[in-house]
C-alpha cells in the first residue's frame, strides 16, 4: 500500500467537501430551515399557536377556509377564505396581510363588502400577528412563497 502524500490527502479532502456540498445542495429544498434557525422555529410555533386560538375557528384548522368562500352567505357576509395555497392570501404583500389582520379589511375592500373578520389591534401583539403570517406562509408550496415574496418587493 503506497504511503499517502500531502497532495493525495488534500485532493481527497477537497473531493469529500465537493461531495458533501453537492449532497447538501440536492437536499436543500427538503431540509427544514427552522431546524437550522431556533428563532424561526420559535416564531413558527408561536404563529401556529396563535393561529389555532385566534384564526382557526373561521379559517379552519388546516387553513382551508369556509365553504363557498367566494360568495356571500345568507347573511350577506363573505365567508372566511382559506389561507392555504388554494386561497388568495398569497396575492397580498406581508405589509397588506399585517394591516388587514391588525386594522381590518376597510382599507382594502369596498364599502359594501361585509365580513366577520375582526381587527386584531389590541387583541394580538405585532409580534403575534407577524408570527401568524410566517406560520401561514410556511405551509405554502415554494412556488407560491416565491410569488408572494415578489409582491413584497413591489410595495
Amino acid at each position: 500500500m503506497p504511503k499517502p502524500t500531502y497532495g493525495n490527502i488534500l485532493a481527497g479532502g477537497a473531493a469529500a467537501l465537493v461531495l458533501a456540498g453537492g449532497i447538501f445542495f440536492l437536499l436543500w429544498d427538503r431540509f427544514p430551515i427552522d431546524a437550522l434557525d431556533p428563532d424561526r422555529r420559535t416564531a413558527l410555533a408561536m404563529g401556529e399557536t396563535v393561529y389555532r386560538s385566534s384564526c382557526a375557528s373561521c379559517h379552519g384548522l388546516e387553513l382551508e377556509g369556509q365553504p363557498n368562500w367566494r360568495q356571500p352567505g345568507p347573511d350577506g357576509k363573505m365567508p372566511a377564505p382559506p389561507h392555504d395555497a388554494s386561497g388568495h392570501a398569497w396575492h397580498h404583500s406581508d405589509e397588506e396581510l399585517f394591516n388587514i389582520t391588525k386594522f381590518g379589511l376597510q382599507a382594502y375592500v369596498t364599502e359594501t363588502y361585509q365580513s366577520d373578520m375582526p381587527a386584531f389591534e389590541g387583541i394580538l401583539s405585532d409580534e403575534e400577528i407577524w408570527a401568524v403570517i410566517q406560520y401561514i406562509k410556511s405551509t405554502w408550496p415554494e412556488e407560491i412563497r416565491r410569488s408572494q415574496a415578489s409582491r413584497n418587493n413591489q410595495t
